[in-house]
């Protein structure tokens, strides 16, 4: 059964060393593997693979989510890193970026160096 295995996430990149620096040393995740074709991080249960491609336009919407426990904490230190979190004019957001979803969520925004959109979220 398909629900059996970890799952491998995929993003592109056309920019793998400014990829490589985020990944690894602004969110910390351990890189395992790297060649031609891509690089491969690996989080708490999951593995992340960032595929070098030639040509890539970002999609508006969240690609990629990380589910965390405390969103704050991790805004304010991914910040001091230099990560810039977006605000959006249709959310009531703070001022650091976190937006209360209807479930009572929290959830902050960001981009890769490739523009990719990803998110933080804390879970009610």
């Amino acid at each position: 059964m398909l629900s059996e295995p970890k799952i491998t996430a995929f993003l592109p990149t056309v920019k793998p060393q400014q990829s490589k620096q985020f990944y690894r040393n602004t969110l910390g995740l351990k890189l395992v593997s790297e060649d031609n074709y891509a690089l491969e991080f690996k989080g708490k249960e999951s593995l992340l693979r960032i595929t070098i491609v030639d040509e890539f336009k970002p999609q508006s919407f969240t690609v990629l989510g990380f589910k965390i426990e405390e969103i704050v904490t991790e805004v304010k230190s991914l910040t001091k890193k230099g990560v810039k979190f977006e605000k959006y004019n249709s959310l009531k957001q703070d001022d650091l970026g976190i937006w209360i979803s209807p479930s009572k969520a929290r959830i902050a925004w960001f981009k890769d160096p490739d523009g990719n959109l990803l998110s933080l979220t804390q879970y009610a």
